[in-house]
């Protein structure tokens, strides 16, 4: 899954670093509010709220954002919006595989800003299901390294359920059993290693490999998908080597 991870930070760093900020607070409070109307507005009794303020916050979002956004979920103030989930899935260039989680409050918003960045960047729409047979959805946590070595990590919570652990530079990254993703953060804590984030996350059990000016165009139609403010997340199966970043970074 290496492609897969180094494709993960690089689009941390690209998210912290553009112009789209704005777009990312949006994302964050809109997760925030979701997560209270499901599970509850207190963060003590709801990991995922909790998860999802911790993250709001690592990215700046100011505390009142996030506190009103946690009591329009839960009802303690008015004006949530009747949010719901959308997943689309297509082809991009080179066939690489796309899956696109939507949250939205106008379906006929979402589909129609979707499919028009779709084929305006060499993507083709496809069936429900055509591809998220190649997906699994997976719990990921975050830890910083510091210190730490990957036995560290790979001992703290292999009896959790965890499944691989990668060195992504600066961070390990724990991948689990979306199920589980509760009891490998917990299991985390108690051992004393500090959890940056967890969230979960699609898999893809097939990888497309690309050379850099594939990379180019399956990254041109996700920036166009993200442009999106209905569009939460986006999920390929393509896999870029070391070399092939560096050229693109480069």
């Amino acid at each position: 899954m290496a492609g897969h991870s180094k494709w993960a930070t690089t689009k941390h760093k690209k998210a912290a670093n553009d112009a789209k900020r704005g777009k990312e607070f949006a994302r964050l409070i809109k997760n925030i509010e979701v997560a209270a109307r499901m599970g509850g507005g207190d963060p003590a009794a709801n990991p995922t709220l909790d998860d999802m303020i911790k993250k709001a916050k690592k990215a700046s979002v100011p505390n009142d954002n996030i506190e009103r956004a946690r009591k329009r979920g839960s009802g303690e103030e008015a004006g949530g919006a009747d949010w719901e989930t959308i997943m689309y899935e297509g082809y991009g260039p080179n066939g690489v595989a796309v899956l696109i989680e939507c949250l939205t409050d106008n379906r006929n918003r979402a589909a129609t800003e979707v499919r028009t960045a779709m084929t305006k960047n060499g993507g083709n729409m496809a069936e429900s299901g055509a591809v998220s047979y190649l997906f699994t959805r997976k719990g990921v946590v975050l830890v910083a390294k510091g210190d730490l070595a990957e036995d560290d990590v790979l001992l703290a919570v292999l009896d959790a359920g965890a499944e691989e652990v990668n060195d992504l530079g600066d961070q390990f990254e724990v991948v689990c059993a979306a199920g589980d993703m509760v009891a490998v953060k917990e299991a985390l804590i108690d051992a004393g290693i500090e959890v940056d984030e967890a969230d979960s996350d699609f898999r893809a059990s097939v990888e497309v490999p690309l050379e850099a000016d594939g990379a180019k165009k399956i990254f041109r139609l996700l920036d166009a998908l993200e442009d999106s403010d209905d569009v939460q997340n986006v999920y390929t199966n393509m896999s870029l080597s070391d070399e092939v970043l560096a050229e693109i970074e480069g």
